[in-house]
């Protein structure tokens, strides 16, 4: 009878040994799966934080690009803005006098005549200045500073024209037609119409340059 109890004690006892040890297992297990658990979700939120890190980065870099290429559009346009201003003013206009200026057309049949090379006498009083120009023959009869269809309305003021007598390099002479044009600026194109003998207007655009001066 001892010794079946202390059989039934020692089964017992090892047992108990064995649950022991399946529990102590257990728990090595599951404490080594949230082990690894905790070392994946630590991997996962390290790469989140550098792809955040990657991406704020080239958001700087796309920042940085935008404010440059804004910059130097700024300084490309300022930079138009002041030579269109520039061109648009024309050359700065001459102290009060009498000068010797080049008046150039968009047209052949509308110059001066070749016996004054192609220049005219530039008035300048008070700021405002007209040039006086001698053309080849006495066929333009009226100018207009401005557009053809503008010369054609009601009130609009015509330049009349007067005569010149032109000397040419042989010694001859010649009566032509000369006007008195206003001139808005200078070193800039600006429109003059005309009509001759056969009543019709024209369109052309002019120039007065290179003021020199009288002596």
């Amino acid at each position: 009878m001892k010794q079946r109890t202390a059989a039934i004690l020692c089964a017992a006892v090892m047992g108990a040994s064995l649950l022991t040890g399946c529990g102590t297992g257990t728990g090595n297990s599951a404490s080594g799966t949230s082990s690894a658990a905790q070392t994946e979700t630590q991997s996962e939120s390290e790469e989140n934080t550098a792809s955040s890190v990657v991406s704020a980065a080239s958001s700087a870099d796309l920042s940085t690009s935008s404010s440059d290429a804004a910059g130097q559009s700024l300084e490309t346009v300022a930079g138009s803005v002041s030579t269109s201003s520039t061109a648009s003013a024309g050359a700065e206009v001459p102290a009060d006098g009498t000068y010797t200026a080049e008046f150039t057309s968009d047209s052949p049949m509308f110059k001066v005549n070749e016996a004054n090379d192609g220049k005219g006498t530039l008035t300048v009083k008070d700021g405002k200045m007209v040039i006086h120009v001698s053309l080849t023959s006495e066929n333009i009869v009226n100018l207009f500073a401005g557009t053809k269809e503008d010369a054609q309305k009601d009130g609009a003021e015509l330049l009349q024209p007067t005569v010149d007598t032109v000397t040419y390099s042989d010694g001859t002479t010649e009566d032509v037609y000369g006007f008195d044009i206003p001139v808005p600026a200078l070193d800039k194109e600006f429109p003059v119409a005309l009509i001759g003998k056969k009543g019709k207007w024209y369109d052309h655009m002019v120039t007065v340059t290179n003021p020199v001066p009288k002596a």
